[in-house]
């Protein structure tokens, strides 16, 4: 077979040599003859980060022979599928047992706008056997205005799920330029009992090194999340979608743990210190092996996993440019984001914003009302009263699973100074004594005015916050702060964000891991709504930009000023599907691949509250959710909270559509494989465009 190369293809192959340890350039000349063998690739292929003259592209190989071996592979890239001409090759690419065999390489000296195959080859048994076969595409060059189109996705829950909508997606064929895939790729919780016959579950090769959550395991060790990324990984549709599109990576929570911040995680609420520094590097360690993240300080070839940049050192945040039509400004919500404002373990009747914060806000006069009353509980004429507080606490803290000792080191700690009558007279109440009067009292925010009831609990702290009184809060931290305790995204990330968006005058899409769309119930004119007390309006979520609403404003309003009319934010995480102008920036949040949706999600919250189906604080919040939110956030254009799919977004010169591909929520334990018809008659499209700040449908 003839070996001759043109001189373009010289050209690339010496490129591709001089930067990585790679050598060899071939037509597909070995003699050796070549099979592909799925069982030594099991999950499959992949590529990522398409700039105008690299990608980078991902295997992992396990030859069940020699499973504690290093192996080495030969990489092949052509721009013909059957490998007959311009190939690049790259040779003895090391796949370690230290990094579960996994290889990423970082093709460079490519061309742009370019689809190119690839496959990666390992010896065996006189014999070359081949990955499945892998297409990519390069970023359009420079200048270049056509348009660029993409797929939205975030989200997929793996366990007793199925991905019927990569199924979809592939169905459709779309002819995209990437996948931008927001994060909670892997969940990192799964059952330790054996599933049921048949169903899907991820199962740890060493359980010991996991968290135990009651019934539930949560990956810790190293071999704990990789185990996660293998089985996600052996999903045909998945894989398919890999095979087929490159992915532009980012991660949520869960590929380290639920709602974390920092390297902080949040199962015991506030119960125990969760600061899990290896755990999150674990994580993260897994994450860059497995997805094919470009490691902007490698100038190509194969990626050095031993150098991989892991908590607290990170750097995920990236922009990636596609000609004059866009450039899309990645960004890590979680890395380096403060704690959540409102503290799980927070006793409701401290007060959070006292009188001398309020009038510092210029907002004391809204909160004149009796029920914002507050005393010194230090001082000697509630000497009583601080008894009987002491012993309520310290008889909660017991019942929610601290020992006495605990109870009592913690009471010490926290019922003293400003605390709240609206929490500190039914108290007093339950034991037969009097209330105290609230006349000539101090007024301010407790955090039982912000929806706070229970001790150690994430309702009333990440969920379910009252919002009208969480704004002061939040703005009050803000300022105390200088705005630190609002800063999700960190100094380094902030400024690289606004340097990135005052670049070239391309739409620019800044990609949040979390919604930017406003989530509000608003129930404070809803006079079926019992007791009176509910009727307020309240965030649903504050682990997302709610929780953060002046820094969200600051964000947003410098994207506006810097780019005018040509921003957009593209988001997840909260497993529903929005359309939605916040600030004057458009904002489109795709739903979840195949976790649970929002209403599904709010039904669990609002009956562990204490309203079941068939009150009306039920229906307004999980049967009628979509209107509810529609009415308390009027800048949503478009919401389906009990929907799973994905979003097929096309960046053009003077506007940016978006399709919504969406499937009822109910089908997600329903596996189509075998029923493709059925599966394309279960979704529904929605069509929206985005032009000059505004959004309409269509």
């Amino acid at each position: 077979m003839s070996r001759v190369l043109d001189r373009r293809s010289v050209l690339k192959c010496f490129v591709a040599v001089a930067a990585s340890t790679a050598f060899g350039c071939s037509d597909d000349g070995d003699d050796m003859p070549i099979v592909e063998d799925r069982a030594f690739f099991p999950q499959s292929v992949a590529s990522g980060d398409p700039r105008p003259g690299s990608v980078v592209l991902w295997t992992r190989v396990e030859d069940v022979g020699n499973p504690g071996d290093d192996l080495r592979l030969t990489l092949q890239v052509s721009t013909h599928e059957r490998f007959k001409e311009r190939v690049l090759e790259f040779v003895d690419v090391p796949a370690t047992a230290a990094h579960d065999h996994v290889v990423k390489v970082k093709v460079v000296g490519l061309a742009p706008r370019t689809r190119y195959f690839y496959r990666f080859l390992y010896a065996k048994n006189g014999r070359r056997v081949s990955s499945p076969v892998g297409r990519t595409r390069t970023a359009p060059e420079a200048g270049s205005g056509e348009p660029v189109r993409f797929v939205v996705a975030n989200c997929q829950n793996y366990n007793g799920r199925y991905y019927n909508a990569w199924q979809r997606l592939l169905q459709l064929d779309e002819d995209l330029d990437f996948v931008v895939f927001l994060g909670d790729y892997v969940y990192e919780t799964t059952p330790e009992a054996a599933p049921p016959e048949g169903a899907r579950q991820v199962r740890f090769r060493e359980p010991e090194g996991a968290l135990r959550l009651g019934p539930v395991l949560a990956a810790a060790s190293l071999s704990n999340y990789r185990d996660l990324y293998r089985t996600y990984r052996t999903d045909p549709f998945l894989q398919g979608a890999h095979e087929r599109y490159p992915f532009v990576s980012v991660w949520d929570d869960h590929e380290f743990s639920d709602d974390s911040w920092d390297a902080h995680a949040s199962y015991t609420d506030g119960r125990q210190d969760e600061l899990q520094v290896e755990r999150r590097r674990n994580a993260e360690l897994a994450f860059f092996e497995y997805l094919p993240v470009d490691p902007e300080d490698v100038s190509g070839g194969p990626v050095d996993l031993d150098a991989t940049r892991v908590y607290p050192d990170t750097r995920l945040w990236r922009a990636l440019d596609f000609g004059a039509s866009l450039r899309l400004i990645v960004t890590d919500y979680r890395t380096r984001r403060p704690d959540h404002l409102i503290p799980e373990d927070a006793w409701p009747a401290t007060v959070a914003v006292d009188a001398a914060a309020l009038a510092t806000l210029g907002v004391a006069a809204a909160f004149a009302a009796d029920t914002f009353a507050y005393v010194d509980i230090d001082a000697p004429e509630y000497a009583e009263a601080k008894g009987i507080l002491l012993q309520a606490y310290q008889q909660l803290a017991v019942a929610a699973g601290l020992t006495a000792q605990e109870a009592a080191t913690r009471a010490a700690a926290v019922v003293r100074g400003p605390l709240a009558l609206a929490y500190v007279n039914p108290v007093l109440a339950q034991v037969g004594r009097a209330p105290i009067d609230p006349a000539g009292k101090a007024r301010g925010i407790a955090f039982v005015h912000l929806g706070k009831t229970a001790l150690f609990s994430r309702l009333g702290s990440r969920y379910v916050v009252v919002k009208d009184t969480y704004d002061v809060y939040a703005a009050w931290r803000d300022v105390s702060t200088g705005g630190a305790a609002q800063d999700a995204l960190g100094p380094e990330q902030s400024a690289f964000v606004r340097d990135a968006a005052a670049g070239p005058q391309t739409w620019k899409v800044l990609v949040s891991s979390v919604s930017a769309t406003s989530m509000v119930w608003d129930l404070s004119n809803k006079p079926d709504v019992e007791p009176v007390t509910v009727r307020n309006r309240y965030y649903f979520d504050v682990d997302q930009w709610d929780g953060f609403p002046q820094a969200r404003a600051r964000l947003l309003g410098q994207l506006r000023g810097l780019t005018s009319d040509r921003t957009v934010v593209v988001s997840g995480d909260i497993h529903a599907a929005f359309a939605s102008v916040e600030a004057g920036v458009p904002a489109l949040t795709a739903p979840s691949i195949s976790s649970a949706s929002v209403q599904e999600e709010a039904a669990e919250q609002v009956t562990a509250a204490g309203f079941p189906p068939g009150s009306a604080v039920f229906r307004y919040v999980v049967t009628e959710q979509n209107a509810t939110l529609r009415e308390g956030n009027p800048g949503i254009a478009f919401v389906d909270t009990g929907a799973q799919g994905f979003t097929v977004v096309e960046v053009g010169a003077d506007a940016v559509r978006a399709a919504y591909h969406l499937i009822p929520s109910s089908e997600a334990g329903t596996s189509y494989a075998d029923r493709p018809e059925e599966l394309a008659a279960r979704f529904t499209r929605r069509d929206f465009t985005v032009r000059a700040g505004a959004i309409s449908e269509g």
